[in-house]
This record gives C-alpha cells, sequence and structure tokens, in this order.
C-alpha cells in the first residue's frame, strides 16, 4: 500500500500522456491544412468568401438554417449523398479550413447544403424557394425577409440578398488533394 501514491501518479500521467498525444497528433495533422489549388499551378481553393457571403452566413444563423441542413456530402458507404446530386465528391477536413464556425448542421430534415451554390440556377429561384417553399417542404416562408413596393413588386432586403450570396457561395466543384471530383 505504501506504493499506492506511485502507481496513482502513473495511471495519471500514462492517460494525461496519451489524451495529450491525441489532441497533438490531430493539430499536426488538420492544423497545417491550408488552401490548396485544384490544379498545378491554378487558383486556390476553397474560395474566400465574399463580404456579403459573410453577412449571408449571419442570417442563416439567425434564421436557424442549421437546423434542418447540414453543409457535409458524405461519402460512399456513409449515405447516398453522391447519387442524390447533392455534391460531386465528399467533403473533407480541407473544405472548411478558412471557416471559424463550422455549420456542419446535426440533422438533415431539407436537403444537403455543401453543394447549393453549384446546383441552385439563378438568384430569382432561391429567393422564389425562400418566399414560398415548394409544396411538402416542411421549410418556413421566409417573407419577412422581403417588402412590397408601392407598385406591388416584391423586392429582397438586404438580409435576402446576403442570405441568396451566401448560399451560392456554398459551392463543391474543385478537386481537393483529399478527394477528387467524380465525372
Amino acid at each position: 500500500m505504501k506504493d499506492f501514491n506511485l502507481i496513482l501518479s502513473g495511471i495519471f500521467f500514462t492517460l494525461a500522456a496519451s489524451f495529450g498525444g491525441l489532441l497533438i497528433s490531430s493539430e499536426v495533422q488538420l492544423g497545417s491544412l491550408g488552401r490548396a489549388p485544384a490544379e498545378e499551378g491554378g487558383p486556390l481553393y476553397p474560395a474566400i468568401e465574399t463580404g456579403l457571403a459573410i453577412q449571408g452566413r449571419q442570417v442563416y444563423l439567425e434564421l436557424g438554417c442549421v437546423t434542418c441542413h447540414t453543409q457535409q456530402v458524405r461519402p460512399a458507404g456513409q449515405g447516398n449523398d453522391i447519387a442524390k446530386g447533392y455534391g460531386p465528391r465528399p467533403t473533407v477536413a480541407r473544405d472548411y479550413v478558412l471557416q471559424t464556425e463550422l455549420l456542419l448542421g446535426n440533422h438533415r430534415n431539407g436537403p444537403d447544403l455543401a453543394n447549393y451554390g453549384a446546383r441552385a440556377k439563378s438568384d430569382d429561384e432561391i429567393h422564389g424557394h425562400l418566399r414560398s417553399p415548394a409544396a411538402g417542404s416542411t421549410m418556413p416562408a421566409y417573407n419577412f425577409l422581403y417588402t412590397v413596393d408601392k407598385n406591388g413588386v416584391t423586392q429582397p432586403t438586404e438580409r435576402a440578398q446576403a442570405l441568396v450570396a451566401y448560399l451560392k457561395s456554398l459551392r463543391i466543384d474543385y478537386n481537393s488533394p483529399e478527394a477528387k471530383l467524380k465525372q
């Protein structure tokens, strides 16, 4: 019993060293990630968000969109996201290197938005869906993001324009060193 403190200290330091090793190894692996060119000498990806898209990210958070939408295309074997057309390749850690706050989502009621900017046809289509979601959709209408002028024409507010800019900025249309586009 006189060596109890020594044994307890050994157990504590063994667990602390193991846990510290896990933290340090993940920081070494993921902390060194940065933007990379899709092709040799090409532009760096992921692209930097514009100011309007950054404002739209805030609107996305305020409206709680992250509650029902994910932003992660799962690899084959973990879902059929690529077959559903959510993206041409699975998302990888490098896709999130520029984000200070990850909006991966934890429950998918609506479609995945990781590659929504590449799937959306036009600003008008996105605004139309925000004002009046498709029949059968559980998404609420965000009519308060729009005003009607004196001629009866619906106009998007700055918040609606920012949200659309953010949604259009969500694109996975480039090769990553970790994942190539599926053709």
